[in-house]
C-alpha cells in the first residue's frame, strides 16, 4: 500500500468538501443541533398539569379550639403549583367535564366531612368513615399521571407532619376517567406508529426526488407541458398510495399482534396517519429541492427527525419539557398526529374532538406542496 497515494485520495475527498458548503455545514452543525435539543429538552421534569379539586370538606373544630381547621385545605395548599396547576370547581360533575373535554388531566376530590372522618378514625380506626383522597385521571398520559399521584402523596405527607395527622389518611385512585388500564407502552406506541410513518415516508420521497432531478428525469419532465402543480401532485399521490399501505401493515401489526389498546375508531387513527404521510411526502418534496445530491439529502434526516422525536410528544409529554420550549411543540406539525392518534386510541375521542389537529396538519401539507410547486417553477424559469 503507497501511503502517498492514500494521502491523495485524503486530500481528493477534503477539496470536494470545500467546494460542497451545504455538506460541510451539515457535518458540523448537525451534530451540535441534535446534542442541544436533547441537552435542553429533558432539562426539566413535567410541569404545568392542570387538576380540577373539589372541595367538600367544611372542616372540623377539634376541641378544646373554636377555631374549625381543614386537611383538604392543607393538602391543596402542600400541592407545588410548578407542577400542578389547581383548578377548583364546585362539582364532581363539573370536575369530570374539564377532565373529557382535555382541559384537565385529573380531579381529586375531597369528601364531605373528611377532617372529621380522620380525627375520628384515629380515635377509633374501627370506624368505617370516608377518609380517602379520590382521584380520577387520564390515563392517556402515563408520565402526567405518575406525576399528579406523585405530587398528591407528597402533600399529604407534608400536612401529615405539619398537622400532626397520622393514618389512615390515603388515596383511592382506582378508577379513571381515560385509559384506566393503559401501560406505558399504550402511551408511547401511538407516537411511536407516527414517527415510524414521518420518517419511512419522508427519506422516501426526499431521496426519491433528489434521485429524480439528479439523473436528469426532473429535467426531461420540466421539457414537456407538464406543469409544476401536475407534476408534483403526481408524485404526492404515487407516495401517498405507498403511505397508505404502510399505515395499514402497522396498525394491523400494532392493534392485532400487540394488543395495544385501541378504545376508538380505528378508522380515524388511519385517516390521521394518512394525513400525516401526506405531510411528510410534501416535506420530503420541498425539502428535496434544497438537496443536490443523496448525500446532502440524507444530511437532512436528524434535523428533521431529532426535533419531532425529542419535542413532537412521542415518548415524552409536552408537560415534561422546558416551558419556553413548548411553542416550538406546536410549531412541530408530527406532534398533532401524536396528539390526535392517542386522543382517539386510549380516550376514544372521534372527529369532533380531533378536527382541529387534522385541520392543522393538512394546513402544514398544504403550504410544503405549494412551496415546492413555487420553487421547482424558479427552477425551470432559470
Amino acid at each position: 500500500m503507497s501511503i502517498g497515494r492514500t494521502l491523495t485520495v485524503t486530500k481528493r475527498i477534503f477539496r470536494g468538501l470545500r467546494n460542497d458548503w451545504r455538506s460541510l455545514v451539515m457535518m458540523f452543525i448537525a451534530p451540535v443541533f441534535a446534542i442541544l435539543v436533547f441537552g435542553v429538552a429533558f432539562s426539566a421534569d413535567v410541569n404545568g398539569v392542570t387538576v380540577a379539586v373539589v372541595n367538600q370538606d367544611e372542616g372540623y373544630q377539634i376541641p378544646p379550639s373554636t377555631v374549625p381547621v381543614s386537611v383538604a385545605d392543607a393538602i391543596v395548599a402542600n400541592l407545588d403549583t410548578d407542577v400542578l396547576t389547581v383548578r377548583e370547581v364546585a362539582t364532581e360533575a363539573e370536575a369530570e367535564d374539564m377532565v373529557r373535554r382535555g382541559d384537565a388531566y385529573g380531579m381529586i376530590v375531597f369528601p364531605e366531612h373528611f377532617t372529621g372522618n380522620i380525627y375520628q378514625k384515629q380515635l377509633d380506626p374501627m370506624l368505617s368513615a370516608d377518609a380517602a383522597v379520590r382521584m380520577e385521571l387520564d390515563r392517556s398520559n402515563v408520565s402526567v399521571a405518575n406525576t399528579i399521584l406523585k405530587e398528591v402523596s407528597e402533600a399529604m405527607v407534608k400536612t401529615s407532619e405539619s398537622m400532626g395527622v397520622e393514618a389512615p389518611v390515603t388515596v383511592d385512585s382506582s378508577q379513571a376517567v381515560y385509559a384506566r388500564d393503559a401501560s406505558f407502552r399504550d402511551f408511547s406506541v401511538p407516537g411511536l406508529m407516527a414517527f415510524i410513518i414521518f420518517i419511512l415516508t419522508f427519506v422516501l420521497t426526499l431521496l426519491t426526488f433528489v434521485n429524480e432531478r439528479t439523473s436528469g428525469s426532473l429535467s426531461r419532465l420540466s421539457a414537456t407541458p407538464l406543469k409544476e402543480t401536475e407534476l408534483v401532485m403526481g408524485y404526492a399521490l404515487a407516495f401517498s398510495a405507498i403511505a397508505v399501505v404502510q399505515t395499514i401493515m402497522i396498525l394491523a401489526i400494532i392493534v392485532g399482534l400487540f394488543k395495544v389498546m385501541a378504545v376508538g375508531s380505528i378508522l380515524l387513527a388511519f385517516l390521521v396517519m394518512a394525513v400525516l404521510s401526506v405531510f411528510s411526502l410534501s416535506l420530503g418534496i420541498l425539502l428535496s429541492s434544497v438537496a443536490k445530491s443523496e448525500a446532502q439529502a440524507i444530511q437532512f434526516l436528524p434535523i428533521v427527525a431529532l426535533p419531532v422525536f425529542l419535542l413532537g410528544n412521542i415518548f415524552w409529554p409536552v408537560e415534561g419539557i422546558p416551558v419556553w420550549m413548548r411553542p416550538l411543540s406546536y410549531a412541530i406539525p408530527p406532534s398533532y398526529a401524536v396528539s390526535a392518534i392517542r386522543a382517539v386510541m386510549l380516550r376514544g375521542w372521534g372527529l369532533d374532538k380531533v378536527w382541529v389537529d387534522l385541520v392543522a396538519l393538512a394546513g402544514f401539507s398544504i403550504a410544503c406542496l405549494a412551496l415546492s410547486v413555487l420553487l421547482l417553477r424558479r427552477e425551470r424559469s432559470q
